[in-house]
């Protein structure tokens, strides 16, 4: 299978373009020569054939060929927001959330948190984010790339308007199952909050509950604040 490349500008048959040097390094990692096929994807659904034209020590040229149908993403919208875990796992969880077809990563900071990020660091760290974001799209066939949105407190975020959303809260202190929750109606959208190391606390969760947020319970075990997310996407995927 050609190598797959995303590029974040609006792509047409016949263009001429150089990759944005991630993916000009994948092209060079993998040893490609002018006349090698790729397929590449701009985020706005579907997929374009390319060839590469012409490789420099640091650039890549690509021609863009033809546009190829492409529909692997979930028909509901889901916001993953979550207490961001700490050392290497939040990058595990972007990866997968975007792999299970998240729409986009929120990530806050929580009573909790042990990871705490602000100013620069923040910024890096959501920009490093995208980046995996996008690795991972590319990996696993999405047409179209989660965004990562700036860090927040929790607080902040559970007081902005949710408008027909879905609104679901993981707290091993609800009874009901997300299934017995079901999806019946239509579900366009979703929102789905995950405590960090620790969960979340009582007053926390009396905060979400209080602006819609609907507790649901995922079983007996404890979950890692990495997996519990995870567990629940992948019964979502499954279930459309």
């Amino acid at each position: 299978m050609p190598l797959r490349l995303f590029v974040d500008e609006m792509l047409q048959a016949g263009a001429e373009l150089a990759l944005p040097p991630g993916a000009a390094r994948h092209v060079q990692v993998r040893r490609l020569q002018p006349g090698d096929d790729l397929l590449l994807f701009d985020g706005r659904g579907g997929e374009w054939t390319a060839d590469v034209t012409a490789m420099g020590r640091s650039s890549v040229a690509v021609r863009v060929g033809d546009r190829v149908e492409a529909s692997r993403e979930l028909p509901l919208d889901i916001t993953l927001a979550v207490g961001m875990p700490a050392n290497e796992r939040m990058d595990w969880l972007v990866e997968k959330a975007t792999e299970l077809g998240v729409a986009r990563i929120r990530p806050l900071i929580c009573e909790r948190s042990v990871l705490r990020l602000a100013g620069e660091r923040a910024d890096r760290k959501r920009e490093h984010w995208q980046a995996v974001a996008v690795a991972a799209a590319e990996q696993s066939g999405r047409t179209r790339v989660p965004v990562v949105e700036p860090v927040a407190a929790l607080l902040a975020f559970v007081a902005e308007p949710g408008g027909s959303a879905r609104r679901w809260l993981l707290s091993p202190r609800a009874q009901t199952s997300p299934s017995a929750m079901g999806l019946a109606g239509p579900v366009r959208s979703m929102v789905v909050l995950s405590g960090p190391e620790g969960g979340l606390s009582l007053a926390e969760e009396t905060a979400a509950l209080a602006a819609g947020f609907d507790a649901v319970r995922l079983g007996d075990r404890v979950l890692r604040a990495d997996t519990a997310p995870l567990a629940l996407l992948a019964w979502l995927s499954l279930s459309f």
